[in-house]
C-alpha cells in the first residue's frame, strides 16, 4: 500500500484510534488546569535582555539572537502606502511532523504546548516547532524533544520537506521548513505527546484556538496529487470520499494545464509592480509612537507592539521576556469553493503582502485585515453576503496565529461552497484552481502563502457525521 493510500485512510480515519476525541480534548483541558503559565505587560526598560538600539533604531536582544523588529515602509513610486514595525528573522525553523503506522493506521504525533501569546494556553502543535536558535541551544535551555529525528531525516522516509512562508503581513521574508517524516521504530512517548490519525487533526481543527497554526501549514503540504497511484488503489481510497468531485480534483484535476495561467498571472505582477519595501529605525515611522508602554499607530491598525515578562512550566527556558505583536481585532480570510464540470476549483486571488519573499503569493478568495472593508470588490461582497446568510458553509472556526510571536491574535477562517454561475465576472487578479494544481504548487517553495495553505488544511473527505 503506497504512502498516498495510507495517508488518505488516515484522513478519513476518527473512529477505533488510539484516543478517542474526546480523550484528547479531556487531556489538553487537564494541561491547562495543571501547567503553569504567567504573563505580564511591562515596560521595555523593565527588562534587562531586550532594548532599543540607539544607533540602529533596532529592538533587538543583548544576544542579538532569535529576532529583532525594524520598522519597514511599503512605497508606490515614491508614496508611501504602508509603514509598520515588521520582525526580521532571517534563520528558518522546523516545523515537523512525526508520523508512524500502528496497528494498520498512519498516526501522527502531536504536542501539547503553550505559546505565551496564545490566547487559550495550550495547543495542538508539530512534534517539533523550533526556531534554529532554539534547537542550537542559543537560549541556553534543553533541546527540543525528538530533534534527532529531524537533524537525521534522511535515516527515515520523508513524506514533505519544504520551505514555506510565514506571516508576511507581520515577518519579513520569514520562512520555515515544513517536514513530515515517517519512521518504523518504536519511541518513547513523552508526556505532552499523542498519537492521532490525521481525520482526528482536521476534527479537531472544527474547535476554535486548538490546532495551532504550524499544525495546519505542515499538513496543508503533505503531496496527495503528485502520487502515482494504480487503478486499484484509486478506487480503493475514491471510497473515503464523501464527494467524488473532491477526490477528482484532487487526483485526477479538471483536465487542463493551469500552470502557465498561474505561473503568467503571478509573474506579470511581479514584473510590472512598482511596489518596492524599505527597511528603515522604528524611529523613522511616523505614524507610530509609544503610549503606556506600547508601540501602537495613530490610526486604526492590526497591531500593536508589546513587551512582555513571560513564565511557563514544561518549556526549554522557563522564564524570560520578549517583545509581541498583539492584536487589535480578528481578521477574515475565506475560500470560495465551486464545482466546474466535476471537480472542486478553488477561487485564489494574487496577494501583495509587505514582507513577503517575492512580492507577491497565491492567497485566498477573502483575506481582510481588522479594519479593512468587505466592500473592497464584488467577490469580497458576494462573500460576506454568503457568511452572513449562512449559504454553503462548510467550515467557520476561529483558529490562532503562532503564540510564539503573537499576542492573542485569532482570525475568523471560512469556506463557502457556492454555485459557479453565482460568482460575478472575475476580477484580473482572482482564478479557478483545481486542488492538483494547487497541491502540485504547495511542493514548491513560496507560491501558496500561509492563510491560503491554513483553509485548505482544514478541507475534509467526509463532511457528514460519521
Amino acid at each position: 500500500m503506497s504512502n498516498t493510500t495510507k495517508l488518505v485512510k488516515s484522513w478519513s480515519q476518527v473512529n477505533k484510534c488510539i484516543h478517542t476525541t474526546k480523550e484528547i480534548l479531556d487531556w489538553v483541558i487537564a494541561l491547562n488546569q495543571t501547567t503553569y503559565v504567567q504573563i505580564k505587560k511591562i515596560n521595555l526598560e523593565d527588562n534587562e535582555f531586550w532594548f532599543l538600539d540607539p544607533e540602529l533604531g533596532i529592538l533587538r536582544n543583548k544576544s542579538n539572537t532569535f529576532f529583532s523588529i525594524q520598522g519597514c515602509i511599503l512605497k508606490e513610486n515614491d508614496h508611501i502606502l504602508v509603514q509598520q514595525p515588521i520582525i526580521i528573522q532571517d534563520e528558518i525553523g522546523y516545523l515537523g511532523l512525526i508520523c508512524k503506522e500502528i496497528n494498520g493506521t498512519l498516526y501522527f504525533l502531536i504536542q501539547a504546548k503553550l505559546e505565551p501569546g496564545n490566547i487559550n494556553k495550550i495547543q495542538l502543535t508539530p512534534t517539533i516547532q523550533a526556531t534554529k536558535s532554539n534547537f542550537t541551544q542559543q537560549h541556553g535551555g534543553t533541546k527540543p524533544a525528538y530533534l534527532d529525528f529531524f537533524l537525521n531525516a534522511e535515516q527515515y522516509e520523508i513524506i514533505i520537506d519544504q520551505i514555506q512562508s510565514e506571516q508576511s503581513s507581520r515577518f519579513y521574508k520569514k520562512r520555515n521548513r515544513n517536514i513530515i517524516i515517517k519512521i518504523d521504530q518504536e519511541i518513547e512517548l513523552l508526556p505532552n505527546f499523542r498519537w492521532i490519525t490525521l481525520g482526528q487533526i482536521k476534527q479537531l481543527m472544527e474547535i476554535d484556538n486548538l490546532v495551532n497554526m504550524d499544525t495546519r501549514t505542515v499538513i496543508s503540504c503533505i503531496p496527495f496529487s503528485i502520487a502515482k497511484l494504480t487503478d486499484q488503489e484509486q478506487e480503493e481510497i475514491k471510497h473515503c470520499f464523501e464527494s467524488v468531485s473532491f477526490f477528482r480534483s484532487i487526483f485526477e484535476g479538471n483536465g487542463n494545464n493551469t500552470f502557465p495561467q498561474v505561473s503568467r498571472k503571478l509573474n506579470d505582477t511581479k514584473m510590472f509592480s512598482n511596489q518596492k519595501t524599505q527597511l528603515v529605525p522604528l524611529t523613522q515611522l511616523t505614524n507610530w509612537t509609544m503610549q503606556n508602554n506600547e508601540f501602537i499607530c495613530n490610526h486604526s491598525y492590526p497591531f500593536k507592539l508589546i513587551f512582555c515578562d513571560i513564565e511557563i512550566e514544561g518549556r526549554e527556558v522557563k522564564k524570560w521576556t520578549q517583545p509581541l505583536f498583539e492584536s487589535t481585532g480578528s481578521a477574515h480570510f475565506g475560500l470560495f469553493i465551486t464545482e466546474i464540470k466535476g471537480v472542486w476549483n478553488f477561487l485564489i486571488k494574487i496577494m501583495p503582502e509587505i514582507g513577503c519573499t517575492d512580492i507577491v503569493e497565491l492567497g485566498p478568495t477573502v483575506q481582510l485585515e481588522t479594519g479593512e472593508s468587505f466592500e473592497y470588490d464584488d467577490i469580497t461582497r458576494l462573500f460576506k453576503k454568503k457568511w452572513d446568510s449562512n449559504q454553503g458553509i462548510m467550515h467557520d472556526v476561529i483558529l490562532s496565529e503562532e503564540g510564539g510571536r503573537f499576542y492573542h491574535e485569532q482570525n475568523h477562517n471560512i469556506v463557502i461552497k457556492i454555485n459557479y454561475h453565482e460568482v460575478p465576472r472575475l476580477p484580473t487578479d482572482y482564478l479557478w484552481v483545481d486542488f492538483y494544481t494547487l497541491n502540485h504548487l504547495v511542493q514548491v517553495n513560496n507560491y501558496l502563502n500561509i492563510q491560503l495553505r491554513n483553509l485548505l488544511s482544514l478541507l475534509k473527505v467526509f463532511y457528514k457525521n460519521n
